[in-house]
């Protein structure tokens, strides 16, 4: 009978091994930020709830995402083991950056969460509220700074956005672009800028802990659990959300795609990853298939028609 037992535990053990696939996730940005963040979380789920043996996550930071598309389109082709995190801050980037690749060149699986922008200063700074900030800025927009994301990301185009319904030339703000969220909260926390903007949860913890204050946040009502009013009650219509969306290697069969769509269904319906977007502050975007493919198409061609708009691309 222990003999049985045994035999019965490694034939399960290597049962799981076999069906289970050991992922490599890429963080197209350095760590902290809201891209690192989100293939951690994934890396946590995916291992908790047995979806995965073993992930493992690299990081590849540069150009709003695009070096590490670029990378991950050529290194994994065929690869039903290989996945990369992106989302809206990547759609522009590409953009702006003209990247010779995009989206098209690997192969969208699911769109995960949403996040809304928040907009802080040190605590120390003089502004107030989100409309002391935005006389600030009508005053004399180059020198208002803001630190964000990449070029051509949520970020910069939440700031173009406010510009904009400010009556403000976007084309003047005085936006500095970080390549990870944690160097853009260095520059914040060191009074290098006037503000910053990005996804609640990368200030969350400084908030909280009163080195940064909250001036607004752009979802379109206010959202419980944060102290904040929203952009659109100081008078401007601007309603922003960042996504996140996991892609795979392109050159996969049809199987190979409906197994790592089938993973990161389990990891998108998991209760370990619903807490983590709970503790995160990140809203439950999951959207797969024909249907978020649809999306994003849709998304690709509003991203490029704002930044023209606000003078980000010609």
């Amino acid at each position: 009978m222990k003999q049985f037992l045994i035999a019965s535990i490694l034939a399960g053990a290597v049962a799981f091994s076999a069906s289970a696939a050991d992922y490599t996730i890429i963080a197209p940005a350095n760590p902290g930020g809201g891209w690192d963040q989100t293939a951690r979380s994934m890396q946590t789920s995916l291992q908790q709830e047995g979806i995965s043996g073993n992930v493992q996550v690299q990081n590849v930071p540069g150009a709003g995402g695009t070096i590490g598309l670029a990378q991950f389109a050529s290194q994994s082709n065929g690869n039903p083991n290989a996945l990369i995190v992106g989302g809206y801050v990547m759609v522009g980037a590409i953009l702006t950056n003209k990247s010779p690749v995009s989206l098209k060149d690997v192969t969208p699986i699911a769109r995960l969460t949403g996040e809304y922008e928040a907009i802080v200063v040190p605590a120390e700074s003089p502004l107030k509220t989100f409309g002391d900030l935005v006389e600030a800025l009508k005053k004399d927009p180059g020198a208002v700074s803001w630190a964000g994301g990449s070029a051509g990301g949520t970020d910069h185009i939440a700031v173009g956005l406010i510009a904009k319904a400010a009556g403000v030339d976007p084309t003047k703000i005085n936006y500095i672009a970080y390549s990870g969220g944690g160097e853009a909260l260095a520059a914040i926390l060191g009074n290098q800028v006037t503000a910053g903007i990005s996804g609640y949860g990368e200030f969350e913890s400084q908030v909280k802990s009163g080195t940064l204050r909250l001036l607004a946040v752009s979802s379109d009502a206010r959202i419980d659990g944060i102290d904040a009013p929203t952009i659109k009650e100081s008078g401007l219509d601007v309603v922003v959300q960042n996504w996140r969306m996991v892609a795979a290697a392109p050159g996969l069969s049809d199987e190979q795609k409906a197994a790592v769509t089938a993973d990161i269904e389990k990891l998108a319906k998991s209760a370990s990853w619903q807490e983590t977007l709970k503790t995160k502050g990140w809203q439950d975007t999951y959207l797969a298939g024909p249907a978020f493919e649809e999306q994003l198409a849709k998304d690709i061609s509003a991203t490029e028609t704002i930044l023209k708009e606000i003078g980000l691309v010609q």
